[in-house]
């Protein structure tokens, strides 16, 4: 076989193995995307993380915001789908009003019962 047809040959087999790779992260980055946990995830931090601690870790950036990992101890999660769905109103003025389709809803319940099972016995259970 001649040095260029090698180098053709070479060529074709690794751009193959690229497209190969490409594919497949692209796969995933769909998968990424389309799973609740992580759409409710990224709803939480661009809605929600400029007030609301939304990780399992750290202070919330408003003071009178709740961890979305405490929201159990003040709520039960199974309610909030109404409220998301027509709107949350707080007692105060800074809170802005959210309203969210079903498929936003789910997603962010998902993430907010995920980070209520991230963590330890007895945290973040609710106390009446």
């Amino acid at each position: 076989m001649a040095h260029g047809q090698l180098v053709t040959m070479r060529l074709k087999e690794t751009l193959c193995i690229a497209i190969g790779l490409v594919a497949v992260m692209g796969a995933q980055h769909v998968s990424a995307q389309t799973s609740p946990t992580l759409r409710g995830e990224a709803i939480a931090e661009r809605q929600c993380a400029r007030c609301h601690a939304v990780g399992v870790s750290g202070d919330s950036p408003v003071g009178r915001a709740p961890p979305f990992r405490e929201l159990s101890k003040r709520y039960p999660i199974e309610n909030l789908a109404e409220a998301l769905a027509e709107g949350i109103v707080t007692g105060h003025s800074g809170m802005p009003l959210f309203t969210f389709d079903p498929r936003d809803i789910d997603a962010l319940l998902t993430y907010i019962n995920g980070l209520h099972r991230s963590l330890g016995p007895g945290e973040g259970q609710r106390r009446d």
